[in-house]
């Protein structure tokens, strides 16, 4: 358990277990421990190092309340300079919801970091499908009450967000980040090559069309966990057999 700083911000992260380095990117307004602490450490660590951040804005890492401070890849951008500071030259790596968002990045920015990769509880949706306004959800944060909060899903963002601990205005602040929409056009034109599993709940409606994204990036296998939604599915037996499996077989 041990902090480094990433251009300015404190960045917490945590190792367990020995090996083969596997990197682990939370969710929004999750953190490190809440995400992957439900048997993800006990699973990984019997085999491999696992490094796992609490992202800026979240958990133990740094909460700045300006929005420029999560825009563009700033957030993936973290996880390299931690590569870096522990010496991990390449690594699987595993990102759930906003993490998967993450590590999808850097399957289009850093793929020679990147041996093969998990993205849990994502979707992708069309460059001509409606745009997705996240401005409910970042008013719903500011709100003085969430009894002001008339907007179902920013709701469900709001009570999630307070029952976790969080700092609401740097969670605001990261929801209103300046970043590009990673949509299946755009997927599928940076040619990814990497080695890509894609697992996510039948009952997960927030995030997208998952044969969508499976379909953008040549080669990557998708895993439906049956009745699971978007909370509850990390913690799913299955989904961490898949991933076993998956990075087991991953070409060296």
């Amino acid at each position: 358990m041990a902090y480094f700083d990433s251009d300015g911000v404190q960045i917490y992260f945590e190792e367990h277990g020995k090996g083969e380095p596997v990197v682990l990117v939370h969710g929004f307004a999750s953190r490190a421990e809440h995400n992957w602490g439900g048997g993800w450490f006990d699973a990984l660590a019997q085999n491999y190092r696992v490094v796992a951040l609490d992202c800026r804005g979240h958990g133990k890492s740094g909460k700045p309340h300006d929005s420029a401070a999560y825009d563009g890849e700033t957030m993936g951008d973290d996880v390299i300079r931690l590569m870096d500071h522990l010496g991990i030259k390449r690594t699987l790596i595993m990102g759930y919801s906003m993490g998967g968002r993450i590590v999808t990045g850097l399957l289009m920015t850093h793929p020679e970091r990147l041996r093969a990769a998990v993205l849990g509880g994502i979707g992708a949706v069309s460059a001509t499908a409606p745009s997705f306004s996240r401005q409910p959800i970042v008013d719903a944060l500011l709100a003085e009450n969430i009894s002001s909060v008339t907007d179902q899903r920013a709701r469900e963002f709001r009570r999630f967000a307070e029952s976790a601990g969080n700092d609401l205005k740097a969670l605001a602040a990261c929801m209103a980040s300046n970043r590009e929409d990673f949509t299946a056009e755009r997927i599928a034109a940076a040619k990814i090559r990497v080695p890509v599993m894609i697992v996510i709940g039948t009952k997960d409606l927030l995030v997208g069309n998952p044969t969508l994204l499976r379909d953008s990036i040549p080669g990557s296998k998708l895993v439906m966990l049956e009745g699971r939604d978007h909370l509850n599915a990390p913690g799913d037996r299955r989904y961490k057999e898949a991933v076993l499996e998956f990075f087991k077989s991953a070409p060296a």
